[in-house]
């Protein structure tokens, strides 16, 4: 395990990264011995170093959903990260490109809290209960680590997956907001159009088979922090579409059927 210094100096290699949109290394690569408890206290840091620049912790993504995924980072359950304030982008206008360093998209299902979620022993019939609003949701994922090493040439693993927030670096909302029981939530459909043509298409049962387990599965793993979920916290519960690379100039439009669209343009910089 890696030391008290040692994971706070790695959290703010990571907000540094951030900032500046210069990669570094992977961890994994630096610190093979590195497991999955140093990378959530590297993830806790960086959140408090975030929270002492004025940032607040809105809600939550959870990552890695599908045996594919899971495979890819060589990780055996799902993975989460904090969604901070900051990264809670626009709606229908125009998306600055100019933070990220490789900006892509996926098309998720956000769940707004009605109550608090505490575990250990929730199921999903407690997790369905405590959500007060199912709304669309596009998850902006980015690295702040090397996508490929430059000097092994190894891809990330999954203890860079979790330091680096889980490679969430926003997230849209838009659509029309429901009440879960007034749509089967394992059929929401998305088809995600760029410049438009059809990019790419998913169906919501490739979240755990039910997206709703992934926020049960999210509670019960806080619980052996001692966390909970709060009531108002919005949680990403996890992508059915692949991550498709955007670029300035892009116009996106992404159809979930019955809970609405969303639609942006992709530009270069942040608009004056």
């Amino acid at each position: 395990m890696l030391d008290a210094t040692k994971i706070q100096e790695l959290a703010l290699q990571l907000q540094q990264a951030r900032a500046t949109r210069k990669p570094i290394r992977q961890f994994s690569k630096s610190y093979p011995d590195m497991d999955l408890q140093d990378a959530y206290s590297v993830q806790r840091a960086w959140v408090g170093l975030e929270c002492a620049q004025g940032r607040v912790v809105k809600g939550r993504k959870i990552g890695l959903t599908s045996r594919a995924l899971q495979q890819t980072f060589g990780a055996s359950e799902p993975t989460h990260a904090p969604l901070m304030d900051d990264m809670f982008l626009a709606e229908g206008g125009d998306l600055s490109l100019g933070h990220f360093n490789a900006p892509r998209i996926e098309a998720e299902l956000a769940f707004v809290l009605g109550k608090p979620l505490k575990g250990p022993g929730v199921s999903l019939f407690d997790a369905l209960d405590a959500i007060a609003f199912v709304t669309p949701a596009i998850e902006l994922i980015d690295a702040r680590m090397e996508l490929v090493d430059a000097q092994t040439r190894g891809a990330r693993t999954v203890v860079d997956q979790v330091s680096d927030f889980a490679g969430c670096a926003g997230i849209i909302v838009g659509g029309r907001p429901m009440r879960p029981a007034e749509l089967d939530l394992t059929r929401v459909g998305a088809i995600v159009f760029k410049n438009g043509t059809i990019e790419e298409t998913g169906l919501s049962a490739a979240v755990l088979n039910h997206p709703v387990h992934a926020l049960a599965w999210l509670a019960n793993c806080l619980a052996a922090d001692s966390e909970y979920l709060q009531a108002g916290e919005l949680i990403l519960a996890g992508a059915f579409t692949r991550p498709m690379p955007v670029a300035p100039m892009d116009t996106i439009h992404v159809d979930y059927g019955p809970l609405g669209s969303i639609a942006f343009r992709c530009v270069a910089q942040r608009p004056d």
